[in-house]
């Protein structure tokens, strides 16, 4: 019986669970993360709590299992960036979040190169990902020690090692599609050329062993949070499509092993590499889902994310809103737009709101399924979901109700550490012939949401909510 510590390292708190081959999970433990939102679209997040709550976590975890473990795996946030030293581990700023908008000035200096971006590495020219992020930390920040994502740091912290994965470099705009590996000329022309870049490493790899918890465990199966959901959700061949509801929304769609760019404005990059294959995956992006739960609570109208439901009117009298609240993502890519309402009235009440706002989210991911199935050249048949909204039923009707499709309900929040364990599987024994299927926890839906308006009301309520973005 082979278990893994799988750690999901994400914006809001570390999950860290102990899984078996059966998909039973032995030990679970969680530690929040406090995200510093500024204005002027600062997001930064400290460092050395990060490391804590990978820690804590995983100790707890561990500790509630009461079993020994045969590897660690860690999913990662993908476009978050630091500069640290790599002598001694220091952090040498703050951690700057994929949601933080300050290397909007960059990007705006580089857009003569944006479609040779988009050539290069199925991205687009935006903040989101990590290059603008590092050049922006190496003009405002610091020249020393080294500048990577937040995985490259922790697993650093753990193993001594100085890698990053796939997934994470495929996010970065400054690595190849096509190949996997670091662009010289990219790297130019973000001012990054004479930077000491991590590995890249498959995900069915060892990348070194750790003493953090208890013992010397091999940690291997490193992955970008969302591709572990994919994995996780069962979406091993193409066309099969997820988005998991955290922080932010996040569909992907399995593309099979040709890196096809997006006709439609959305990014590709590698959904994993195991057993030396690459396989992609199509995704767009809302930025703000449960960070805009959390805003609806700051401002008294609810108090936590469980109380949508029966806080939302059952209808909004006609109020719209675009929770741009850290800009617009695919297909739009405007990182300036702000957060807004229209359509009210001396009658609108909170309520109506809440309902506004779980419709604006639910309309974006209406938005990125019908350009992914246009990419694809067939629409979306179903969508499996994830993460912790996928508790509020009238987000997730909305959902279903606005993208045409039936909604698969993954049965519990821990889609992303299970498909994380699933690639450390692979990885404890990178030369045998087991199939990343054979390896994947099979699984039934909670619930299944079928649409419950007409394909009129759902393309009229669309057509009307995206002359509001302006």
């Amino acid at each position: 019986m082979t278990r893994v510590l799988a750690i999901d390292q994400g914006t809001s708190g570390t999950k860290a669970v102990v899984v078996d081959d059966d998909g039973r999970i032995c030990g679970l433990a969680e530690q929040p993360v406090t995200p510093d939102y500024r204005a002027e679209g600062v997001v930064e997040q400290d460092p050395q709590a990060l490391l804590d709550s990978v820690l804590a976590a995983g100790r707890a975890a561990l500790a509630e299992a009461g079993v020994d473990v045969d590897i660690v795996t860690l999913a990662n946030q993908g476009e978050t960036v630091l500069a640290w030293d790599p002598d001694t581990g220091a952090p040498l700023s703050k951690m700057i979040v994929w949601q933080d908008r300050r290397a909007e000035d960059i990007c705006r200096q580089l857009a003569a190169h944006a479609e040779r971006l988009v050539e290069k590495t199925g991205l687009v020219l935006d903040p989101y990902f990590s290059a603008p992020k590092m050049a922006w930390l190496r003009r405002n920040v610091t020249r020393e020690g080294v500048v990577t994502t937040s995985d490259s740091w922790l697993i650093h912290q753990l193993t001594g090692a100085f890698v990053t994965d796939v997934t994470t470099a495929s996010r970065s705009a400054i690595c190849g599609l096509d190949d996997l590996a670091w662009d010289r000329e990219l790297l130019d022309r973000f001012g990054l050329a004479d930077e000491r870049l991590p590995e890249i490493v498959a995900c069915d790899e060892i990348v070194g062993l750790t003493h953090a918890f208890g013992g010397s465990v091999p940690v291997g199966g490193l992955v970008v949070d969302q591709q572990a959901a994919l994995v996780g959700e069962n979406c091993l061949a193409p066309g099969e499509a997820k988005c998991t509801f955290g922080t932010g929304a996040f569909v992907l769609a399995n593309i099979g092993e040709t890196p096809t760019r997006s006709t439609r404005g959305l990014t590709t990059s590698a959904a994993w590499r195991v057993r030396d294959r690459n396989q992609y995956c199509v995704d767009g992006q809302v930025y703000t889902a449960a960070s805009a739960v959390r805003w609806l609570a700051e401002l008294g109208w609810i108090d936590t994310a469980a109380d949508l439901d029966q806080a939302a009117a059952e209808t909004s009298q006609g109020a719209f809103c675009v929770p741009a609240f850290a800009g617009l993502a695919a297909p739009w890519w405007r990182p300036e737009a702000r957060a807004r309402f229209t359509g009210m009235s001396l009658a609108t009440k909170p309520g109506h709101l809440v309902l506004a706002v779980l419709e604006g989210i639910a309309a974006q991911v209406a938005e990125l399924t019908d350009l992914i199935g246009t990419d694809a050249g067939q629409p979306l048949e179903r969508l499996r979901v994830d993460g912790g909204l996928t508790q509020s039923q009238r987000l997730m009707q909305a959902v279903a109700d606005l993208t045409q499709i039936p909604l698969d309900v993954y049965p519990h929040a821990h889609a992303t550490p299970m498909g994380a364990a699933a690639l450390a599987r692979m990885a404890l024994d990178p030369h045998d012939e087991t199939r990343l299927v054979d390896t994947v926890i099979d699984w039934q839906p909670s619930a299944v949401y079928e649409p419950g308006w007409s394909a009129d009301r759902a393309a009229a309520f669309r057509d009307d909510w995206r002359a509001q973005i302006g």
